[in-house]
């Protein structure tokens, strides 16, 4: 777990407390982001104990964040939705490997109408199992990303126009 000491950027103000927020330098990040969101200048001053010890801009939370997310050719992201109470991060990883894959990241957050999404990036080119089996766990898939994915929309209007043309 990043914390806000590993992410600032070393410098003090000219003046003491010139920063409306201050955080320890112990703090997680994803404690630290809402609060720099809220600042009123974007920026908050990081303290080890009583000794101002750096800051952290908007430039340096999003270098720490990027940090924890590694890049990868060989996965798709799959966007769900569901009801608080139907979520459970082992129930969704069982459902992921069930389509013989693995779960690499998974984010959640407040959805319309008090559900949560789910943000995940699975280890797979195409994500279509993966999707038909959170469907099958009972799942609402909103959105899928992958380098060989095809929506099913656009499958269909493939098979439609091969038909088509072969004038079956």
């Amino acid at each position: 777990m990043k914390t806000a000491k590993e992410i600032m950027t070393v410098g003090l103000p000219a003046q003491t407390n010139a920063y409306s927020r201050e955080v320890d330098g112990n703090m997680p990040l994803v404690d630290v982001l809402p609060l720099l969101l809220d600042s009123g200048d974007g920026r908050l001053g990081v303290k080890d104990g009583e000794d101002h010890i750096g800051i952290i801009d908007a430039q340096s939370m999003l270098q720490g964040l990027g940090s924890l997310i590694s890049a990868r050719d060989d996965s798709s992201v799959v966007t769900m939705r569901c009801a608080p109470g139907d979520y459970s991060a082992s129930r969704i990883a069982m459902a992921v490997e069930d389509a013989d894959a693995h779960l690499v990241d998974l984010w959640t957050s407040p959805a319309e109408g008090g559900m949560v999404e789910v943000n995940m990036r699975v280890r797979r080119d195409d994500p279509s199992t993966v999707i038909h089996s959170l469907e099958r766990y009972g799942y609402e898939v909103i959105a899928a990303y992958g380098k060989s994915y095809r929506d099913a929309e656009t499958t269909a209007l493939r098979l439609l126009e091969l038909n088509t043309l072969l004038g079956v």
